[in-house]
């Protein structure tokens, strides 16, 4: 099989782009795992089909590293935002739906703002608290980040009893001054560090609220900058948004055996 494909990556988080909506693609896990394969594929940390979806200006569906099926990925989210607008299925903004429901999303001056699922709750656990984000995910504030070996300490969480079944992602977050977070995390289908996570980011942005952070929060990872802005009140969070840049790195064709 013959494919065309892009890649993209936002704030480091990179990502293997496909068009289907002509629905000829229909990938074995072990054709996404190879794609994804930074030594014998194209190299990411996800793939991406966008195809056509009734009512809806396109549907997401993303497959972790590993070649499994995965929940919402948000920084691929915005990636898949701005292949639309290249492939002219949008203009400047989208309704589409994922695996966690639909997606409201708009392209700004050079940023995809990206609209999350509302959070009604976070769990609080022993020096972490847990939520959903469209992806699950441990968030633990930490200090001297820089240093951290997130590798370690994220796969000794990812594998706990608590989360061996299903697994989380992992975020450490360091609290730094004027509204801003240094965001690490672990990723459960890459299982390791990734240079960014959305929804991770997202999670800690959330949770970093309860601490006194307004919105916009503004999140440094390892692959650049994010922002997250929502609405809080008495039912959790609504109008959550995640905000940053989405860029087309190179196109190309590859053959799958």
């Amino acid at each position: 099989m013959n494919l065309t494909f892009y890649k993209y990556q936002g704030t480091g988080n990179d990502f293997v782009v496909l068009d289907n909506r002509d629905e000829h693609i229909n990938l074995t896990p072990e054709q996404v795992a190879f794609l994804c394969d930074r030594r014998k594929g194209v190299g990411a940390d996800g793939l991406m089909l966008l195809q056509e979806k009734a009512g809806y200006d396109f549907e997401m569906v993303y497959f972790n590293a590993d070649g499994n099926p995965s929940s919402m990925c948000g920084n691929g989210g915005r990636c898949l935002v701005a292949f639309a607008q290249f492939l002219g299925v949008i203009q400047t903004e989208a309704n589409f739906i994922a695996v966690d429901g639909p997606h409201l999303a708009s392209l700004k001056e050079g940023l995809v703002h990206l609209q999350m699922k509302d959070v009604a709750e976070i769990e609080d656990l022993e020096a972490a608290c847990f939520l959903n984000t469209g992806s699950p995910h441990y968030v633990k504030q930490v200090s001297a980040l820089q240093d951290l070996n997130v590798f370690a300490e994220g796969r000794a969480v990812r594998y706990s009893d608590r989360f061996k079944a299903e697994g989380t992602n992992v975020n450490f977050v360091e609290h730094l001054p004027e509204n801003q977070l240094f965001v690490r995390t672990y990723e459960r289908g890459v299982e390791d560090e990734t240079f960014s996570c959305g929804t991770g980011v997202t999670a800690a942005a959330l949770a970093a609220s309860r601490n006194g952070y307004e919105s916009p929060v503004q999140i440094k990872v390892l692959g650049g900058e994010l922002q997250v802005s929502f609405e809080r009140d008495e039912n959790g969070f609504k109008n959550v948004f995640l905000i940053g840049p989405a860029v087309q790195v190179f196109k190309g064709d590859i053959t799958l055996f």
